[in-house]
Parts: C-alpha cells; sequence; structure tokens
C-alpha cells in the first residue's frame, strides 16, 4: 500500500477544508459575530496537520485499494476536524453530538441533534448548511476539481466516491470530469439563489437553503425547517430544484451537448419521475381529507414526496400524523433514493431496476431453461461483474441495516424510532417517525447510539465499500 500518498492527499484536502472554513469564519465577522475564532483556530490547526503530510512522495501511484482507504479517511478526518468549531464555541459541547452534526452535514443526510437551531449563530448554521454543499457532489469530487492529480489516480478516487453502481467519466480526463461536474453543480445553485431571493428569503437565507437543497441535505436556519416560511412559492421552488439535484449529472452534460433525445431516453430518469409522480397522486387521495382540497394536499404531498426520494429532508408537513398508507410510501422512497450520480441517497433508481430485471430473467430462466437471457440497462448489457456488485452492495446493505437497529436498540425506544432512525441515516435522509419524526430530532440517543448512526451516515454515502475496508483488519496487513 503507497501510505506517502495517502498521506499526502488526505493533507491536502485537510489544507483544502481549512480554506472552506474561512467562509464561516467571513460570515460571523459580517455578522459581529465571536464564534468565527473558532473558524479561525480550527483553520489554524488543519494548516499545520496540512504541513506535516505536504511533501509528495516519490511514488504517486494509487489504485483501487488506497482510493478507497483515502476516500474513507478522508470523510472520516473531514468531519472530525468540521465538528472543532462547534466544540471551541460551544455551541454543540459534546463531542459525539458535534461529530454526529457534521457527519449528518457532509454525508447530506440532514438528521440533527439539536433542539433550538434557531438560537445558533449565522455563522454555525452557515457551516452547517456549507458541508451540505460540498459533501452533495462529494469532497473528493470537489478536491479533484482544484487538486493537480493524475488521471489513473483521480480515477480511482471519482470510483470509490460517486454513487452508483457504475462510475463513468464525462470526458476522458477525469479531472475535468470533476471540474464539469461542479460547474453544472454550481449553475444549478446560483439559479436557485435566484429564484429564492424572488420569494420571502432574504439572501442569507437563499444561500443556506440552496446549499441544503443542492447537497440534498436538508438542515435550515428554521426549527420548522421549510415549513416556517408558509409559502407556496417557496416549496414549489425547492420542490423543483430537489428533483434536478436528484438527476444523474451526467444526464445534464448530455444536455450541454445538445443530446435531448439521449437525456430523455435514459431509463433510469424516467423511472425516478414516474415512481415521483405516482407516488405523489397515491399520497394526495390519501391525505386529501386532511387538507381541505386537492390543491392543498398536492402542495404537502409534492413537496415530502420529492424531499424523501431525494433524501434531501426537508419538511413542510408533520408526515408522521399522515395516514399510514402515506407512511408506508415514504418509506419505501427512502430506501429507493434518487438517481445514481446525482447527490441523492439511498439505494439509488438504478440498483433497484437491475435487481428486477435479475429477477425476470431468473424466472424465464427457470420456465425456459435453454432461453439465453440478458440484464440490461438503457440497451447495454450489463456485465456479471456490475450485476454482482449490486447483489452485494444489496446483502450488505440490508445486513448493516438490521445490525444497526439490533445496536441502536440498547437504548430501549420503540421499534418505529429505532427502525426508522437507522433507515433515514443509513440512506441519509434526515428525518424518521415517531421520535425522530418530522418535527423531532436525534438528541435522545445515547453517546453509542449516536456513533452508530453517524457510522450508518457515511456508510450510506460513502456506499459501504470504503467505510468496511477503512475498519476491515485485512485492509491494511494483506496485499493485493
Amino acid at each position: 500500500m503507497n501510505y506517502g500518498m495517502i498521506r499526502y492527499i488526505v493533507g491536502k484536502m485537510l489544507l483544502i477544508e481549512g480554506f472552506l472554513l474561512l467562509f464561516p469564519a467571513f460570515v460571523s465577522f459580517l455578522y459581529g459575530e465571536m464564534e468565527g475564532i473558532s473558524f479561525l483556530l480550527t483553520a489554524m490547526l488543519l494548516l499545520l496537520v496540512s504541513f506535516l503530510g505536504s511533501r509528495k512522495p516519490e511514488n504517486t501511484a494509487i489504485y483501487a485499494k488506497e482510493g478507497f482507504l483515502i476516500v474513507a479517511l478522508a470523510w472520516v478526518l473531514w468531519s472530525v476536524f468540521g465538528a472543532l468549531p462547534f466544540l471551541l464555541s460551544g455551541c454543540i459541547p459534546r463531542f459525539e453530538d458535534a461529530f454526529f452534526e457534521v457527519v449528518s452535514g457532509f454525508t447530506t443526510t440532514g438528521s440533527t441533534i439539536l433542539r433550538d437551531i434557531e438560537g445558533l449563530p449565522k455563522c454555525m448554521n452557515f457551516w452547517r448548511c456549507l458541508t451540505h454543499w460540498v459533501g452533495g457532489m462529494g469532497v473528493l469530487v470537489f478536491v479533484m476539481a482544484v487538486l493537480p492529480l493524475s488521471n489513473k489516480n483521480s480515477m480511482f478516487l471519482m470510483r470509490a466516491e460517486i454513487p452508483g453502481p457504475t462510475c463513468d467519466k464525462l470526458v476522458p480526463k477525469a479531472r475535468t470530469t470533476a471540474r464539469i461536474l461542479y460547474t453544472m453543480y454550481l449553475g444549478l445553485s446560483v439559479a436557485e439563489v435566484i429564484f429564492l431571493l424572488a420569494g420571502d428569503m432574504n439572501l442569507y437565507q437563499a444561500v443556506i437553503h440552496t446549499f441544503s437543497t443542492a447537497g440534498t441535505g436538508g438542515f435550515s436556519d428554521r426549527n420548522a425547517s421549510v415549513a416556517a416560511f408558509n409559502s407556496a412559492y417557496i416549496d414549489g421552488v425547492i420542490t423543483v430544484f430537489m428533483l434536478l439535484f436528484g438527476i444523474n449529472f451526467n444526464l445534464y452534460f448530455l444536455l450541454l451537448m445538445k443530446n435531448v433525445k439521449g437525456f430523455f431516453k435514459n431509463e433510469e430518469l424516467r423511472n425516478y419521475l414516474g415512481i415521483v409522480a405516482a407516488a405523489i397522486v397515491l399520497i394526495t387521495i390519501n391525505i386529501m381529507n386532511l387538507y381541505g382540497g386537492v390543491l392543498h394536499a398536492f402542495r404537502y404531498a409534492a413537496f415530502q414526496v420529492v424531499s424523501v426520494i431525494t433524501t434531501t429532508g426537508f419538511v413542510t408537513a408533520n408526515f408522521d400524523l399522515w395516514p399510514e398508507f402515506s407512511k408506508t410510501i415514504l418509506l419505501m422512497l427512502m430506501i429507493v433514493g434518487a438517481c445514481a450520480g446525482s447527490t441523492g441517497g439511498g439505494m439509488k433508481v438504478s440498483r433497484i431496476m437491475i435487481l428486477g430485471r435479475t429477477i425476470t430473467k431468473e424466472t424465464r430462466q427457470i420456465l425456459h431453461p435453454k432461453s439465453v437471457n440478458v440484464v440490461k440497462l438503457d440497451g447495454k448489457r450489463l456485465t456479471n461483474e456490475e450485476t454482482h456488485g449490486v447483489y452485494v452492495y444489496t446483502i450488505c446493505y440490508f445486513v448493516i441495516l438490521c445490525v444497526s437497529v439490533l445496536l441502536v436498540s440498547v437504548d430501549n425506544f420503540d421499534f418505529t424510532t429505532n427502525f426508522t432512525a437507522v433507515l433515514t441515516t443509513l440512506n441519509n435522509v434526515g428525518p424518521g417517525l415517531a421520535k425522530v419524526g418530522p418535527v423531532e430530532n436525534f438528541s435522545a440517543f445515547s453517546c453509542f447510539s449516536k456513533i452508530v448512526l453517524s457510522f450508518d451516515m457515511l456508510i450510506g454515502r460513502l456506499e459501504i465499500l470504503p467505510i468496511m475496508m477503512l475498519l476491515a483488519p485485512v485492509t491494511w496487513r494483506k496485499k493485493f
């Protein structure tokens, strides 16, 4: 294993996190808040740590093993150092709480331990939401866009971090791909800020809610989330942009290349939009009597369906009070998640499609043993390696889900609370049901459970393998 290159890249990443901390420090200066000192102190510490690993090794080659470990280490260390401003300022005095909050930010989960979000200084809320924006496209992709790494090295990092069954380059150079992705990401973000400013939001609120929408995270500066604005216009704008950020960014590249036909022919996109439409219709009908008409029911159903399937986690209604049928649909959407290559979490629509088509293939094979059946996606035949990867991911996903529910059950909460707490963190959604519902938080969990749920968030965002490799003893002793 090339430890020198791991140290070098992780050191550069910590340096960039130190630079990012200057933004909330500037916000604290604008609003006259003393808590900005904690960001400057943390940035100085990161500068020192990154300097220790600044010497570039002679051997710069990294492969899949190093790529997974760099990604896992980077996300854990970014979360540890990102929690320091909360600790140093006293805004979140306990480490496990600060770590949970920042992990929830970077993984774009949106779950929180805070009881009074509006009591936080503006710089702290800005940092919470900024972690969503950086983590949405991926901290490694962000670093690749600004650091000169070799194309081969960059691709191993991208494959380890980009969510979905496969990771394709838009152009031959991975670094150029990263820059294209962030350019499209930034463009959509600026557009949302402009639209939100046309509503009842000021610039600060428009920016932080855009950060949360773009990263499909869900942090807000209001205790009641987006519901606090009570604006159909703001609900509509955020709904549309959540839906857009849940689409594979590779498809936006097709639009840039004026390949509109290729964009709309994408099977995952069509299934994603179909699932959203069906869920909205079913929930609208189911909750119509609660809101006194179709239009109001549609407004709240559309927002929550898109918020959940894109794993954003914004709230405009307490869906814990909705009928069981509607809540069950939302729980299913938590598992499905958004499209591969988007900022959303969950299993991804493409994986669900592959699993469904594999079941169909096996059924046909049993009925017609001599027939030749293959699994295709967008007209392309999937290799055994690709389908095998989906099987392994699915099995690991449900094993981790079951084990995590067992572990957090030591706090002796009801099953709905425990199950949805794990489900919402593993899928990077945010709110669950019962004691972790839309108007509740995760503060009641023990230190042990918060650490478990924090790693569930990391496992869900990095799609299992990087964190598993980081924790597996065999990784550190076996050469391959």
